[in-house]
């Protein structure tokens, strides 16, 4: 099979749906590591492969898992140094879905009061006015606590940054 030719900016960011900026800014931050070409002189092409596209689909599929792009890039760290186990992907998974079903508490919560407050509005403002706060404290009872998977991502970064240098 035929590896396609290396990608310049522009084509890279339309196959991995990306915008240049957003191309850029991945690269400032250690998320994409473009290769570098033979043209530019003394200020040489950034060239992607299909590999980089995608790193740059796992970078948006994680985004939209809720994981920050912090999160992200240790993530990212730790699978490249081959410490991401099966038992500590699920630990992750675990945490990031208690984190999505306290977020869906919160939005469930904020079209509660909504609702309440349309058919307040709608019966004139007849009755007791719906108060945020009683909905807000239905979605804090389901609140989790961190398991301190940023604090462990971080000493990861650290060491495999150390180890590249």
């Amino acid at each position: 099979m035929v590896k396609p030719p290396p990608m310049l900016i522009s084509e890279f960011a339309r196959a991995s749906g990306l915008t240049p900026d957003t191309v850029r800014f991945y690269i400032r931050r250690g998320l994409l590591k473009p290769l570098t070409g033979r043209k530019g002189g003394s200020n040489p092409y950034q060239v992607f492969t299909e590999e980089h596209v995608q790193i740059a689909r796992m970078i948006r599929m994680g985004q939209s898992l809720g994981f920050s792009l912090r999160e992200i890039e240790a993530l990212s760290v730790e699978y490249q140094a081959k410490r991401l186990t099966a038992s500590r992907g699920a630990e992750i998974m675990r945490y990031q879905l208690k984190r999505l079903e306290q977020k869906a508490a919160h939005v469930g919560a904020m079209m509660s009061y909504i609702r309440a407050k349309l058919a307040w509005l709608e019966r004139g403002g007849k009755g007791p006015e719906p108060n945020f706060t009683d909905y807000e404290l239905a979605a804090k009872a389901k609140e989790v606590a961190p398991i301190g998977v940023t604090r462990r991502h971080r000493k990861y970064a650290e060491t495999y940054r150390a180890v590249a240098k």
